[in-house]
C-alpha cells in the first residue's frame, strides 16, 4: 500500500528559557536551518512560530525517522540561539499582541486582508498529507473522512490555555482559527469538477487568489496529489504525532479500499459533523460525541474503539499496527491538554506548564 505516502508538518513555539514567553527569533533559526534542511524548515506569519515538514515518506516508519530527525535538528538550532522549543497548540500565557509578524509580502497581504484576525492567529498545528493521485477519488475520500475529523481532533487536543487563562477547552487553538474564513469542516462536493468550480468562483470574485487560501480541516491539496488533514493541534510527543498520522493514513486507505470494492462509507451533513467537532474541542477524549447512525450520544472511548475496528484490516498492509495502537496510551495518560491541566492544577504556575511542554517535546528523541 505504498500509494498512501505521508508528509507531516509540525508547527513549534520558540521560547525564551528565562521568561518562558514566546520569543520572536524564528528567522535566525530558519536561516541557519535552511543551510542543511532546505525546504523542510519554514518561517510562519508570526516570528515565534517555526514549521518543520518531512519529505515524502513511503510508510509510517520512515515518517517517524523524519519527524524525530527534524525535531532533534530544530532543538539543536534553538539551543545554539539560547532558545527552547515547545509543541503545544497555544502558548499558555504569551499574548498575541506582543508578537512580531514576519516581514514577507505573502504575510503582509494576509494581515492587510484579515487585520487583527490574522495578527491574533498565534496557534500551532499538525498537518498530515496522505498521497492519493486520483483527484476524483480524493474528493470522495474527503467527503467521507469528514465524519472522523472530530475523533482525530479529540486525540490531538493540546491547547487548554490562552493569554494566561484556562479556557475550559481542550483545544482552544481550534476556536482561535475559527475566526479565519474558509476553515472548519468542509462542505460535500459531488465531484472534482464541482470542487474546482467552487475554487474558480472564489478566485474570479477575488475572495482568494489560489486554492491555498482554503484552510479547511481536511482538503484536497491544490498543488500536491494528497489529501491534507489540518484539524489537529500539534501534539507534544513524537509518539502522539506518529500515532495520529498513522490513524489518518489508515482512514484514507480504508475508505479507498471500500471504493475499490464498489462500497462506500455513509456521508453526513457538515452541520452535524460540526456538532461533534465542538464537543471534541471542548472535552477532548472525555467528550460524548454523537453517533449519527444510532442518533445518540456515545462516550468518545467507545467510538474510538469502533474506529480502530473499522481500520483494522488495512493496518498490517500499511505496517502501522504498532503506531496506531499507541492510541491506548493516549487514552490512559490523557492528551497534551489533559497533562498541561494536571501540571497547572499541581503547581498553579503556567511557567511550570511551559517547562513541562518543553520536556515533553524532547521525549523519546
Amino acid at each position: 500500500m505504498s500509494i498512501y505516502t505521508l508528509g507531516i508538518e509540525e508547527e513549534f513555539q520558540t521560547i525564551d528559557p528565562e521568561t518562558r514567553e514566546l520569543k520572536s527569533h524564528m528567522s535566525q533559526i530558519v536561516h541557519n536551518g535552511q543551510v542543511f534542511l532546505q525546504e523542510r524548515i519554514k518561517q510562519e506569519m508570526h516570528q515565534a512560530v517555526v514549521e518543520m515538514g518531512t519529505g515524502i515518506c513511503q510508510n509510517i516508519s520512515e515518517a517517524r525517522e523524519e519527524v524525530e530527525f527534524l525535531r532533534n535538528k530544530l532543538i539543536t538550532l534553538a539551543t545554539e540561539k539560547d532558545l527552547k522549543i515547545a509543541a503545544s497548540g497555544t502558548h499558555p500565557f504569551s499574548d498575541w499582541v506582543d508578537q512580531l509578524i514576519t516581514e514577507d509580502q505573502h504575510y503582509s497581504e494576509i494581515v492587510n486582508e484579515m487585520r487583527d484576525v490574522a495578527r491574533g492567529n498565534l496557534i500551532f498545528g499538525l498537518h498530515v498529507h496522505v498521497g492519493i493521485a486520483d483527484r476524483q477519488e480524493a474528493i470522495k475520500i474527503m467527503n467521507e473522512a469528514r465524519y472522523f475529523l472530530p475523533h482525530i481532533h479529540a486525540l490531538s487536543t493540546n491547547s487548554p490555555f490562552w493569554c494566561g487563562r484556562n479556557t475550559g477547552f481542550k483545544s482552544y487553538r481550534s476556536k482561535v482559527f475559527d475566526k479565519f474564513p474558509r476553515t472548519g469542516i468542509p462542505d460535500f462536493f459531488s465531484s472534482a469538477a464541482d470542487y474546482d468550480d467552487y475554487v474558480k468562483l472564489l478566485v474570479k470574485t477575488r475572495c482568494i487568489n489560489s486554492g491555498k487560501k482554503i484552510w479547511w480541516d481536511v482538503r484536497v491539496h491544490p498543488n500536491y496529489p494528497t489529501i491534507e488533514y489540518r484539524i489537529c493541534d500539534v501534539p507534544m510527543r513524537v509518539d502522539e504525532t506518529i500515532c495520529i498520522a498513522a490513524i489518518i493514513q489508515a482512514i484514507t486507505a480504508k475508505l479507498n479500499k471500500l471504493h475499490r470494492q464498489n462500497l462506500s462509507f455513509r456521508t453526513y451533513r457538515r452541520l452535524l459533523i460540526s456538532e461533534n467537532k465542538w464537543r471534541a474541542a471542548r472535552d477532548g477524549i472525555h467528550a460524548e460525541l454523537i453517533d449519527f447512525g444510532r442518533e445518540k450520544e456515545m462516550p468518545f472511548v467507545e467510538l474510538i474503539h469502533e474506529l480502530l475496528e473499522f481500520i483494522d484490516d488495512v493496518l498490517d498492509d500499511l505496517g502501522s499496527r504498532k503506531e496506531v495502537e499507541y492510541v491506548h496510551k493516549i487514552l490512559n495518560r490523557g492528551t497534551g491538554a489533559d497533562r498541561q491541566l494536571a501540571i497547572y492544577e499541581e503547581t498553579n504556575d503556567l511557567k511550570a506548564v511551559v517547562d513541562y511542554i518543553i520536556e515533553e517535546t524532547k521525549f523519546g528523541l
